[in-house]
C-alpha cells in the first residue's frame, strides 16, 4: 500500500499522487510498487525492501542525494506469540522533495501523528527527530507494562511454584534483549546523525534529537535493570523449585523405606516354616506392634540425622 500526503492549512492531507515535498506511507508493499516508487523518484529500491526486514539493525545509508534511516520500534504482539513484545524495523527514507515512511505494517503512533497532523512535513528534520523522541518514550511505556508483567508472575511463582510462570519469564527476558539490542542500535544512529553532516539540522531541530537521545539512553537503562532483575528471579525461582522437588522426593523415599519395614516383617511371618510365636493367639498383635514400633524407630532415626 502507498499513500501521498501533503500540507494544505496547516493540517496534514491525503492526495492522490505524488506533489514536491510529499511525506509518502508505504506499508508492505508489492514488488510493482516498490519499482514505481523508486523509478518515480529516482532512489535504489533495495531501500524499501532493507526497512520491510525486521532483523536490519538501525542504521544510516547515504546514496547521492538520498539517505536511508533504520529505525527500530517496538512492537507488542497478542497472546498466541509465545515472546509478547519485539522490535520491527521502520524505513525513514529523505530525499530532496519527499520523505517516505516503509515498514511491513502500520505504526501506530506514527499513523496517529499523520491523522492528527502532529508534525510539519516540510520540516524534515524536525519531524524525523519527533519519531525518534516518541518512539524512545513508546519502549518505556512497553517497558512498564513488562514490569508489572514481571510482578504478576512473581506473585503466581509464589503460590504456584511451576514451569509455566519460568516459561514465562524466559521468554520476557528475551522480549527484553530485543529491546536491549535495538535501543542500542537506535542510540548509535541518532548520535551519528547528532554530530554528522548527513541531513540539515537546525538549532532548534538539535533540542528534540538530544531529547530523544536521552530518552533512549534511559530505555536502555530501564531495559537492561529489568533483565537483571528477570536473570536474578529465573535463577532464584529455578533454585527453589529444584529444592522443593527433592524435599518431595526425600519425603517420598522416606516413605517408601517406612512402608517396607512391615511388608518384610509380614513376609517373613508368610513363609511356611516353623516360626517363633506362631502358635501364640496374640501372633498377629505382637507382629502388628512389632511393624509400629520399628517404624517409629526408623522415624526417629531418620529425625536425628535431619533427613526430614
Amino acid at each position: 500500500m502507498v499513500k501521498f500526503y501533503t500540507t494544505k492549512e496547516n493540517k496534514i492531507v491525503e492526495v492522490e499522487k505524488f506533489v514536491e515535498n510529499s511525506l509518502i506511507k508505504v506499508i508492505d508493499p508489492s514488488a510493482d510498487e516498490i519499482h514505481m516508487l523508486s523509478s518515480l523518484l529516482q532512489f535504489d529500491p533495495d531501500f524499501v525492501y532493507d526497512s520491510l526486514d525486521d532483523d536490519e539493525r538501525a542504521r544510516i545509508e547515504v546514496d547521492e542525494d538520498t539517505v536511508l534511516i533504520i529505525l527500530k520500534i517496538p512492537k507488542k504482539f497478542d497472546s498466541s506469540s509465545k515472546i509478547p513484545y519485539r522490535t520491527v524495523s521502520v524505513g525513514i527514507i529523505i530525499g530532496k522533495n519527499y520523505t517516505i515512511f516503509s515498514s511491513k505494517e502500520p505504526v501506530e503512533f506514527i499513523e496517529h501523528m499523520i491523522k492528527n497532523s502532529k508534525f510539519d512535513i516540510n520540516k524534515k528534520s524536525r519531524m524525523i527527530f519527533q519519531i525518534f523522541l516518541i518512539n524512545a518514550k513508546v519502549f518505556l511505556a512497553y517497558l512498564k507494562e513488562i514490569n508489572k508483567t514481571i510482578s504478576i508472575i512473581e506473585e503466581e511463582l509464589h503460590r504456584s511454584m511451576k514451569n509455566k510462570e519460568l516459561e514465562e519469564m524466559m521468554y520476557l527476558e528475551k522480549s527484553l534483549v530485543y529491546f536491549t539490542t535495538s535501543l542500542r542500535s537506535n542510540e548509535i544512529m541518532m548520535e551519528k546523525l547528532l554530530r554528522g553532516n548527513i541531513i540539515k539540522i537546525y538549532e532548534e531541530d538539535k533540542d528534540v534529537l538530544e531529547d530523544a537521545i536521552i530518552e533512549n539512553r534511559q530505555a536502555i537503562e530501564v531495559s537492561n535493570i529489568y533483565s537483571d532483575i528477570l536473570a536474578g528471579m529465573m535463577d532464584s525461582y529455578a533454585s527453589v523449585i529444584s529444592n522443593n522437588l527433592n524435599i518431595v522426593m526425600k519425603i517420598l523415599t522416606v516413605v517408601t523405606i517406612l512402608m517396607q519395614i512391615p511388608t518384610i516383617i509380614t513376609s517373613f511371618y508368610g513363609m511356611n516354616v516353623k516360626l517363633p510365636i506362631q502358635h501364640n493367639s496374640l501372633a498377629y498383635l505382637y507382629i502388628i506392634i512389632w511393624s509400629i514400633g520399628t517404624v517409629a524407630l526408623t522415624l526417629v532415626w531418620f529425625k536425628k540425622k535431619k533427613w526430614l
